[in-house]
């Protein structure tokens, strides 16, 4: 197949809090034949917070961002489902509004960017989907996650607004999300059929009220644990701090013991490829999988 390329916006999350996120990403591209070009210029995205103090600014931020892809003339791929939402919001907006578009660039005009629309936008869950596609991933699976069952997460940003997103990641139903589920499946995985795994893990409410942070996340973590989950696997860095690293204040809320592994999408397609667990950055996470090699 022709390689793909792709500019890759890490967004914070990755670069910081989670960079075992960024390290297994890049790992996979590399086993996979998938150049992904890093962004350095971008910036934080806003966590869907700035635009709630200033809108235009957000625009700008994000705008500025899509940029530094057109000028590569490259797809832009998220690996944050936060930062997929408001970048790909901001490019909907953009698009679509000529007289906002041309106030964006009026202000990108000033460090020498002009936002064109002419790249795309997707998270890199659908680029392995959609383009890559998971027949080919499937063929080069050498560590298959036989007897493992695995609950997908999907998180809210990802899938929704269903309006916006439904364009970026192949058309997934929001209600009925089945593109982690599938990736599971071609690893040779078990994918774990549960309610809560298009839920909300409570992230973006942790700093305002910690106990319906803690409550969200129990009711989807006890879920897949109750359909007997082996371990968790999310799309974003979000949610992945809130379901690995609050396991014990989560565990308190829900009045019982929640003791799974959560890994990020790249690192549990790196684990069927064989790739090694400090390549992975798997000593990062807080609860381990077992699976090191």
């Amino acid at each position: 197949m022709e390689k793909l390329k792709y500019a890759l916006y890490t967004g914070c999350t990755a670069r910081e809090s989670t960079p075992e996120l960024l390290k297994s990403t890049m790992a996979i591209a590399n086993k996979l034949g998938i150049e992904l070009v890093l962004l350095d210029e971008a910036s934080c995205c806003g966590a869907s917070h700035l635009q709630d103090f200033d809108d235009m600014l957000s625009l700008v931020l994000n705008a500025r961002n899509i940029c530094y892809a057109e000028k590569l003339g490259l797809t832009m791929v998220t690996i944050c489902n936060t930062c997929q939402l408001n970048t790909s919001l901001t490019k909907e907006r953009l698009d679509s509004d000529s007289e906002l578009k041309a106030k964006v660039n009026a202000k990108l005009a000033e460090v020498g960017l002009e936002y064109k629309g002419t790249s795309e936008v997707k998270h890199f869950l659908y680029a392995l989907q959609d383009d890559y596609g998971y027949e080919n991933i499937a063929s080069q699976v050498t560590n298959p996650m036989e007897d493992i069952n695995i609950a997908s997460f999907y998180g809210c940003h990802n899938i929704r607004p269903s309006h916006l997103q439904h364009k970026n990641n192949g058309g997934e139903n929001s209600y009925k999300p089945v593109s982690l589920d599938n990736l599971v499946k071609a690893l040779g995985g078990n994918a774990v059929d549960y309610e809560s795994k298009n839920k909300c893990c409570g992230f973006h409410v942790e700093l305002q009220n910690p106990t319906t942070a803690n409550k969200l996340s129990a009711i989807a973590m006890m879920d897949a644990i109750d359909n007997n989950a082996d371990m968790i696997v999310t799309p974003c860095p979000l949610c992945h701090l809130r379901m690995d690293v609050q396991q014990h204040n989560i565990s308190k809320q829900a009045g019982r013991d929640i003791n799974i592994p959560v890994l990020h999408l790249p690192q549990m397609v790196g684990i069927a490829l064989g790739i090694s667990s400090k390549e992975l950055g798997l000593n990062h996470n807080v609860t381990q999988t077992g699976l090191s090699k």
